[in-house]
């Protein structure tokens, strides 16, 4: 009986050495880029420089939300007008300028972010040409959603611009993609890094829920106040039923509305990739 050999599977398609050397110069910038835009918000916050300021938190701030949001929405809105300075006196001493002067991290940074941020429009393509192995449609979603927060969100509404959840967002963002971008350039380059490789399927646990919500509170401050949400959550102050929101309001609510069952199925996910990458927590034996 005569038996068929199996067929041989087909090599990967490197590929061109022109997309690659590309590839690479493309990971190795963006790095540089989120690294600048890290350490520049790290000076800010800090005042390293000396040159940072340390406004005070206006009241429209949502940084006061993250202590009264729970009080506010049980109480169906009422005593969420607290001063912030009560916020201030409750952090230690050495945090209080830090939430100071992230109320002016826009002004700092706010144009840079934007224009790095931008530059992602290249994924899209890289990835509908073929030249990564990333998704299109997941690619697109991913991409779309920070621009829409660098295009449509705070280069919209200035009142984000003395938000202090800007800056955590930022934060987030460029602690990410340094990590991420700089672990793509090395394997471009034929050269692995365990401690990048932990990191880039670990840190997501911390700065994918501070990012994402980050967004989402950003988004929900360009809101008239509504209903029982404090009126701390909103910027634009005064009361508004929903039933005279523009379209553009009604967006944007309802992108608030989807954009935490959507943190949670990107966060399911991840934690599913980190599995498949790093392995299963290994099961203590006694």
């Amino acid at each position: 009986m005569s038996t068929k050999a199996a067929p041989k599977s087909k090599p990967k398609k490197s590929a061109p050495a022109a997309v690659k050397a590309y590839l690479i110069a493309y990971n190795a910038l963006s790095a540089a880029g989120w690294s600048y835009l890290l350490v520049l918000l790290i000076v800010h916050l800090f005042n390293l420089d000396g040159q940072s300021q340390a406004a005070p938190v206006p009241t429209h701030s949502l940084v006061k939300t993250l202590l009264f949001k729970v009080k506010g929405l049980l109480s169906l809105g009422h005593d969420t007008e607290r001063p912030l300075s009560f916020l201030q006196t409750k952090l230690p001493p050495a945090l209080q300028p830090i939430l100071a002067r992230a109320t002016t991290a826009y002004a700092r940074i706010g144009e840079k972010t934007t224009f790095v941020q931008s530059f992602a429009i290249l994924e899209v393509l890289h990835a509908v040409l073929g030249w990564v192995r990333s998704p299109v449609v997941t690619t697109t979603m991913q991409v779309s959603s920070r621009l829409f927060l660098v295009w449509g969100i705070t280069a919209q509404f200035a009142e984000t611009h003395s938000n202090p959840i800007y800056a955590s967002m930022v934060l987030a963002w460029s602690v990410t993609e340094v990590i991420r971008y700089t672990f793509y350039a090395l394997n471009l380059l034929g050269t692995s890094s365990q401690i990048l490789l932990w990191l880039r399927y670990t840190t997501f646990y911390v700065l994918y829920p501070l990012g994402a919500s980050s967004e989402a509170f950003l988004i929900l401050s360009t809101l008239p106040h509504v209903g029982v949400f404090p009126k701390c959550l909103h910027a634009t102050g005064g009361s508004k039923p929903v039933s005279e929101w523009n379209v553009g309001q009604l967006a944007r609510g309802v992108l608030f509305l989807i954009w935490w069952p959507g943190l949670y199925a990107m966060y399911t996910y991840m934690i599913g990739q980190r599995g498949k990458v790093l392995g299963a927590p290994k099961a203590k034996t006694l």
